[in-house]
């Protein structure tokens, strides 16, 4: 995975950075360069139905050279947000650009009420993972952030703790992603052999369909370490994003894993930064990654079971209970 994922970024670095010497550091060219930029590398234009040459020329008749950087920045940033996508920036020194649309979705996960009556706060911690063994003997673990580098010696003695269990939940809602090697770090303790991950594209030119034949990339069991491998339910939300809306994707795959709540955020492009000519980063989705079946899950994971919290229930989390549920069915003699 990591020789993958370092493939990718060479090949947009030696493409991305050939741009820059052809547009002038003014506002016109700045935003020539932006909508350039993105023109050449970004890969889901057509999976998104995005005219991005009609974008460009509604969006320039707003830009002059007697506008302020920040009247650019808005402009830009808006014609970004056409895109549709978390994984799409605008940097400069005085903001950035984002494509936020979380809250227009359920809020289905509640720390507090989890913490105050499944685990009555008592709950270990370690390599940013929280874990318990609840009253109904299953295994309960939050996993708040794949930015949170995972320990694989923590990790054996989390599971060594856990391994008493009848059954795992995992629980990401509200992982808003981190480091895809952090997924495979996980993933790797509950999947019993070598195990197809899905496929990556990588662009080949400046076209919008300009894109490799998907490669298949796969995981392996964690070599001398404590697997996991009992009946597991993945709690996933809408804002499960990024790497995290990857690790679900996987997870879905495996014979034992249920997923329960509600579909993920999305977010399968690896990000790759460039450069415009006055300083200003831009971060966008370059290389595809596909799951285990070549969908794209840019628009999200779907769960097994679908249900949302309940927003008047401030004792009880409807997704937990039903992972539960889920696992009592399935470790029943």
């Amino acid at each position: 995975m990591k020789r993958i994922l370092l493939y990718c970024l060479v090949l947009l670095a030696m493409g991305g950075c050939a741009q820059q010497d052809e547009f002038e550091s003014d506002q016109v060219g700045n935003f020539e360069a932006l909508w350039t930029i993105m023109d050449e590398h970004y890969s889901f234009f057509d999976y998104k139905q995005v005219d991005w040459h009609e974008v460009h020329d509604r969006y320039r008749q707003r830009v002059s050279n007697e506008m302020t950087d920040r009247e650019l920045f808005d402009i830009c940033g808006d014609m970004l947000k056409e895109l549709r996508d978390g994984h799409t920036n605008l940097i400069a020194a005085h903001d950035v650009s984002r494509y936020w649309i979380w809250e227009q979705w359920p809020v289905n996960y509640n720390e507090r009420l989890i913490d105050e009556h499944y685990l009555n706060f008592d709950y270990k911690m370690a390599s940013g993972i929280k874990y318990q063994i609840l009253p109904s003997n299953f295994g309960y673990l939050y996993y708040g952030s794949f930015s949170s580098s995972i320990g694989e010696g923590n990790l054996d003695l989390i599971l060594s703790y856990l391994s008493t269990a009848d059954g795992l939940i995992i629980d990401v809602r509200d992982n808003g992603g981190g480091l895809l090697t952090n997924v495979e770090k996980l993933v790797s303790r509950f999947i019993p052999g070598r195990t197809l991950a899905g496929y990556i594209c990588h662009k080949t030119g400046k076209g919008h369909n300009d894109l490799s034949e998907p490669y298949a990339y796969y995981f392996e069991p964690a070599k001398n370490h404590i697997h996991y491998l009992k009946p597991v339910v993945v709690l996933a939300s809408r804002g499960t994003f990024s790497a995290a809306n990857n690790f679900v994707s996987i997870m879905k795959g495996l014979d034992q894993v249920t997923i329960v709540g509600d579909t993920t955020g999305g977010g399968c492009g690896l990000p790759f930064t460039s450069e415009l000519p006055n300083g200003w980063r831009v971060r966008f989705s370059s290389c595809p990654i596909m799951d285990a079946q070549g969908k794209l899950t840019e628009f999200g994971v779907a769960p097994d079971v679908r249900i949302d919290l309940n927003p008047s229930d401030h004792e009880h989390d409807g997704i937990l209970d039903a992972a539960i549920d889920i696992l009592r069915a399935a470790t029943r003699p």
